[in-house]
């Protein structure tokens, strides 16, 4: 499958900065972040979605219609990029304003779990459906959250104030929020279930 990173964002909050486009091999959004890019003279490869909320369709790039209201705009882009060959996908965009299509995403990047390698970033952080063996680099100083999905079992953590080992956490239960990274290097387990990572900025 293709190793080229794309860049995606969708319809929640916008980013503060953008990151580097170049570093990326693909730009693409769906129809309602797209006026966001127009506003920063960011020319994406293509976007998608009914196109309920655009007056009129931009001519230059490449425009996807995807109607069935079965699906999200996220899902049906996600669907596109996959069917493209693309695997590693950054999210902008997936957080803030209604939190339910927040909760949305993340059941979306728990379906899509096995074929794609999404990480989310926002203005705080970034965050992502961890795999059995995780480690986190350059992370000395910022807060580490563990949200199990809706559980994970025999976590154990290397490089945080707080360590786990051979830890449960289950929402509603307890979950591992707000931890701090002492180390640059940080390193999470875990045998079963499923566990967001989320990596924050300290205030």
């Amino acid at each position: 499958m293709n190793q080229t990173k794309v860049f995606l964002l969708i319809d929640g909050e916008r980013p503060e900065t953008l990151p580097d486009l170049s570093s990326y091999d693909l730009v693409c959004a769906t129809d309602g972040a797209y006026r966001f890019l127009m506003e920063k003279a960011v020319v994406p490869d293509f976007i998608s979605g009914d196109f309920d909320s655009l007056e009129e369709l931009p001519k230059s790039i490449e425009v996807i219609e995807t109607p069935d209201q079965n699906y999200t705009d996220f899902e049906k882009i996600l669907k596109i990029l996959f069917e493209r060959g693309y695997k590693n996908i950054h999210v902008f965009g997936a957080s803030g304003k209604e939190q339910d299509h927040f909760l949305s995403n993340l059941h979306i990047a728990m379906v899509w779990r096995n074929d794609l390698n999404l990480i989310f970033f926002d203005n705080y952080g970034y965050y992502f459906l961890a795999e059995n063996t995780t480690e986190i680099k350059n992370s000395k100083g910022k807060t580490v959250s563990l949200i199990p999905f809706p559980e994970a079992k025999g976590i154990t953590t290397q490089g945080l104030k707080y360590p786990l080992t051979n830890s449960t956490l289950i929402f509603g239960e307890k979950i591992g929020e707000r931890n701090l990274a002492i180390a640059n290097h940080v390193t999470i387990r875990f045998n079963s279930g499923f566990l967001f990572v989320f990596v924050n900025k300290c205030k």
